[in-house]
């Protein structure tokens, strides 16, 4: 089980951080969500998606949602496109049951946040990624996002996850890029996706296999022109358009992010429904604002 080396090389990519439509009473508009998962592949031209993270604000629902919504991924896209399963729960036993479910729909990979809230230390949360894998018998990318976990985990600490042969990536949601760095050299042969969509050309200048993003699902193009963009040399046009995406992102921050990723796809005649409560919906009195973005970026 441990040491050795577990190929997640095709899993290399761009991938939808998967955004989810809720109605007024909080139940997932199941046509709505088949249509944002076909956006982001056809329309986007991403490579995959990443489900049930913090973009589908899997945090505010409940484990028979979290079932729901991996079903219907996976069978709005089908086997081509690569899916990465996001179970992680303070409870062991729903991350289990979720990645079990997740494994037996032909998931490519699991991915799981870090514990949050409690104080845990390294060795429980270690202790944590072994049982789910055990578990599932399937391969893991854990998901750092300090900012919001309070979890920061060291190179020395990444190098005891990634010992674990089914460990084969994280998903890099920090803007330190000299920990980036570290890890990239540390661990030539782990995935590593970016998480801040508006840093991704500095994450691909460090090296990274893919990034993961919410606002990939507007904006997958220009996503994809950064990542190809950079990785040929280009910096200074890679920049144009990171420095385009990041007036896109500045402007979606402002007007609250899921309520108004959500209404640019209704301009696509997509049913991507509300945000979850406590979530505010799309306040209309920015609507003239969201036009002018919506028409200036063509998105």
């Amino acid at each position: 089980m441990f040491g050795g080396k577990q190929d997640g090389r095709k899993l290399k990519g761009l991938y939808a951080a998967l955004l989810v439509p809720f109605d007024e009473n909080g139940q997932v508009k199941e046509e709505g969500l088949k249509a944002i998962a076909k956006n982001a592949i056809e329309n986007e031209g991403l490579d995959g998606l990443y489900v049930n993270g913090s973009s589908g604000e899997n945090f505010l629902i409940n484990t028979a949602q979290k079932k729901q919504i991996f079903k219907i991924a996976k069978e709005a896209v089908g086997d081509d496109v690569k899916l990465i399963a996001q179970i992680g729960a303070l409870d062991l036993n729903e991350a289990i049951e979720l990645g079990k479910y997740a494994t037996e729909l032909g998931y490519d990979a699991l991915s799981a946040v870090t514990p949050f809230y409690y104080p845990l230390s390294f060795e429980e949360i270690k202790q944590y990624y072994f049982d789910l894998i055990e578990a599932t018998q399937n391969k893991m990318i854990v998901y750092s996002i300090p900012d919001l976990t309070g979890v920061n985990i060291n190179v020395e600490q990444f190098g005891e996850l990634f010992n674990h042969e089914k460990i084969i990536g994280v998903k890099y949601t920090a803007p330190n890029f000299f920990l980036l760095e570290r890890l990239r050299k540390a661990y030539p042969d782990k995935l590593i996706f970016s998480g801040f969509d508006e840093m991704l050309i500095q994450a691909v200048a460090s090296g990274v296999d893919g990034a993961i993003g919410s606002t990939f699902n507007v904006n997958g193009k220009r996503t994809r022109q950064i990542f190809e963009l950079a990785q040929q040399g280009k910096v200074d046009e890679a920049y144009q358009v990171q420095h385009e995406t990041n007036n896109i992102i500045a402007k979606v921050l402002e007007l609250g992010l899921y309520p108004t990723l959500k209404e640019i796809l209704k301009y696509r005649g997509i049913d991507s429904g509300l945000p979850k409560r406590p979530f505010a919906p799309f306040n209309e009195e920015n609507r003239a604002a969201l036009d002018d973005l919506v028409k200036q970026y063509n998105l």
